[in-house]
């Protein structure tokens, strides 16, 4: 039964990809084009950005500034040079997409996914913005990367942990202990 089922929906791919090869080949070309587009940008913009000043070109002479700068101007013009035309491809695809036959339009090309598995990307985001902050607070925004120890590095990384315990486990336990007053007040 399950080779049934795998066979009719790789049939239902492959009527698909048949039928509409032409805008399959566009895409896939695209999509090519955009990733070598986006290198190219980020390689441009790194070239410029030690030319004009934005960033020292020795690594070891970069600042917490420094970096935080880079990748904003680096965002900023990923965005306006890749981010617009790729919404624009987006929103044309989805025109297209929209005028397909229903029938065609059962074909679900990433099936369904599992949210466990697309987890997690947030934490390391969240830990460098709390570095950021730590660094800002102890007053060595502008001082240069290379004179960071590995203790103060340790030190900040147990300043970080103590932050999030005091913001997530302080107010869970207050409302643990409330939910475990309100069951043991509760009448049988």
């Amino acid at each position: 039964m399950t080779g049934e089922i795998e066979t009719e929906k790789d049939s239902d791919w492959r009527k698909f990809i048949r039928k509409h090869w032409g805008i399959v080949v566009v895409f896939a070309v695209a999509v090519a084009l955009v990733l070598a587009a986006a290198v190219y940008v980020f390689w441009w913009f790194a070239g410029n950005a030690q030319a004009t000043g934005l960033v020292p070109s020795t690594l070891g002479l970069w600042t917490m500034n420094n970096l935080v700068m880079f990748v904003l101007h680096l965002v900023f013009w990923e965005l306006v040079l890749i981010g617009i035309p790729v919404a624009i491809g987006a929103v044309l695809v989805w025109q297209w997409w929209k005028r397909l036959p229903a029938e065609e339009k059962v074909y679900r090309p990433f099936g369904r996914r599992s949210r466990s598995r697309n987890a997690g990307g947030g934490m390391s985001l969240f830990l460098f913005i709390a570095f950021a902050i730590k660094v800002y607070v102890d007053g060595n925004w502008n001082v240069a990367m290379s004179k960071r120890t590995l203790d103060y590095v340790i030190d900040s990384i147990i300043t970080i942990l103590i932050w999030i315990v005091a913001i997530f486990a302080i107010p869970a336990t207050i409302a643990i202990v409330w939910w475990i007053r309100r069951e043991l007040n509760r009448k049988p």
